[in-house]
């Protein structure tokens, strides 16, 4: 049985099913004006398995016998639900395009038709409608090759309707990707429907103000997550290929932000072609990063300074991106962390040194886990984040807790020599409970064969050396401690080495990478995770971890992570990293 979203306002969902039952007694569109070319990218194994009846949206797996619709699953939770009303799924069966994908893509819309196209469902929220109408309108083709007539009429009847309702409620998202998502679905609407092009005007108008309110001068957005900024850079560059593909020029500010964000993803991806994992982001479906830059046809070129906060350092084959900036605030921190100075290190094609990432879909307890400091790889008091989770309290996507407390100060600034690239960056996360400020010094060996890197506690001010020493009291003079951690990827096999005194990492290109530090700290190999929404469950890894105490004014650990000298300058790494079969 469909789920309604808990958390929407009474109000909220009142309109929308009112406008939605209003939008469906209307007959508005008959066929296309113009269709524009499919751009989304699909997965051709995902689109196997959910022929074989195996759908996996939202972390969480439902299996049924072939053939079986959609709409007769119990969705477990509403983000899984979401998933199934907003089609994305439809891009993975045109991904595999044979004629079982194809039988399944018609049964599965038609049959949505029937049991929701009467403004009825869990589907009829804004943005929803937005991406179900993209989808709907890019693979026109797949859904209707074969239809009868009557199915053919009801499916372009339910794009009009749709389109009504969206004109009328897309002010009802939530700034940001919802809205984006709904002002995009509308414009495709405008252009590709007819007895819709009075649309496109006003959307074109709304998204051009969208993109002012929410794409800073930097090409930042407010949540800082680099997943997001993907997806709504994908979004604006679907409406304007459209646009231009129609006949209609985008807005200037909608071009502008275009020309904005491209710098700012270019400087978030890793070697690899990933994107670094902050603030409740992942990875990006592979491949849509490249064809999103290469479809903008902006410059490869990458900002001066910090990207939406983040700090890069590139040489040989190595990337190393740093959070070098305050976390989100407010709404936009629902699903913010509590990262600040944590960093990712990836060589080649292979992440080495990750943060364990967002758990949101694996429960309550995995997405509070994965919001603390522990989870990012970077230096935390025991015990402790460099902000504090405040009290949940309802959203949209159901409760979410903002961060409060965050560093109030967090400053950035490039540093190196002649042999090393660098960024120095620090924060006062940790100066109202204990007077300490962390420092963090990282720099990149030109040829990228070695990461160094300084952690540093200091109590600066006499004040912050008073409030020092009442925290030494408060620990009977045992120090306050402290672990430096360092995640590690599922697929790096790491061992300790030389008594214990360094840790060895082997990659699966081949490449040996060696862990060793100088300080008073002791050295651990301990258990973590690695928190990826497209799994089942989360996978099991390793972490270094450096474990001290500060007991003086400034306590400074010095670490390097190198390659072997055996290891050689490129390597081919020719070794698979995605099976057709489901994912653990």
């Amino acid at each position: 049985m469909a789920q309604e979203y808990p958390t929407l306002g009474r109000g909220t969902r009142f309109l929308n099913r009112w406008h939605a039952r209003r939008a469906t007694r209307a007959r508005p569109a008959t066929g296309f004006t113009s269709q524009p070319e499919p751009r989304t990218i699909g997965g051709y194994a995902r689109g196997k398995q959910l022929v074989a009846g195996n759908f996996l949206f939202a972390g969480h797996l439902v299996q049924a016998a072939p053939g079986t619709s959609l709409w007769e699953l119990t969705p477990p939770t509403p983000a899984f639900e979401a998933a199934l009303h907003g089609f994305g799924w439809i891009d993975d069966l045109a991904a595999l395009g044979d004629r079982q994908a194809r039988a399944r893509a018609q049964y599965w819309t038609l049959d949505w038709i029937e049991r929701y196209g009467r403004g009825n469902g869990p589907g009829w929220v804004p943005d929803l409608a937005g991406r179900r109408l993209i989808r709907w309108i890019s693979h026109a083709l797949l859904i209707l090759t074969g239809a009868e007539k009557n199915e053919s009429e009801a499916f372009f009847r339910l794009l009009g309707q749709q389109s009504i309702f969206l004109s009328r409620r897309w002010q009802a998202t939530s700034p940001g990707l919802p809205r984006f998502e709904a002002l995009t679905g509308l414009i495709y609407a405008g252009l590709a429907l007819e007895g819709m092009g009075d649309y496109v005007g006003k959307a074109t108008r709304a998204l051009a103000k969208e993109c002012d309110a929410q794409i800073d001068e930097d090409g930042g957005i407010p949540t800082r997550n680099p997943e997001e900024l993907l997806e709504v850079f994908t979004l604006l560059n679907w409406a304007s290929l459209a646009l231009v593909e129609a006949g209609h020029s985008p807005d200037p500010a909608h071009t502008a932000a275009i020309e904005r964000i491209a710098p700012t993803l270019r400087a978030l991806r890793h070697s690899d072609g990933g994107l670094a994992r902050f603030h409740g982001g992942g990875r990006g479906i592979e491949g849509r990063l490249d064809q999103a830059l290469a479809a903008s046809g902006t410059r490869n070129t990458q900002p001066k300074g910090l990207a939406m906060g983040y700090a890069r350092l590139s040489s040989g084959r190595t990337s190393v991106v740093m959070d070098a900036a305050q976390p989100p605030t407010g709404k936009a921190s629902y699903n913010a962390h509590a990262s600040t100075l944590a960093i990712e290190i990836t060589s080649g094609r292979r992440p080495l040194v990750v943060n364990c990432g967002s758990g949101e879909h694996f429960g309550d307890d995995w997405a509070k886990a994965g919001r603390a400091t522990p989870s990012h790889s970077v230096l935390g008091l025991t015990g402790m984040s460099s902000s504090r989770l405040g009290t949940p309290e309802p959203t949209v996507e159901g409760p979410r807790a903002q961060l409060v407390e965050p560093p109030s100060e967090v400053e950035a600034r490039a540093a190196g020599n002649d042999s090393m690239n660098g960024i120095v960056a620090g924060h006062n996360g940790y100066v109202g409970s204990y007077g300490l400020t962390h420092v963090r010094r990282v720099e990149l060996a030109l040829d990228g064969r070695m990461v160094a890197g300084e952690d540093t506690l200091a109590a600066m001010s006499e004040a912050e050396q008073a409030r020092f020493v009442r925290a030494l009291e408060r620990e009977g003079d045992r120090g306050v401690p402290f672990d430096i951690r360092f995640h590690l990827h599922p697929d790096v096999d790491a061992t300790l080495d030389m008594g214990g005194t360094a840790v060895s990492m082997a990659l699966r290109s081949g490449e040996i990478w060696v862990f060793r530090f100088e300080g008073r700290v002791e050295l651990h190999l301990t258990p973590s995770v690695y928190l990826e929404k497209t799994r089942l469950k989360p996978r099991a890894s390793k972490q270094v971890v450096l474990s001290g105490r500060a007991m003086e004014y400034a306590t400074r650990i010095r670490w390097t992570l190198a390659k072997a000298q055996d290891t050689p300058i490129g390597t081919r790494d020719l070794v698979r990293d995605e099976p057709d079969e489901l994912p653990d």
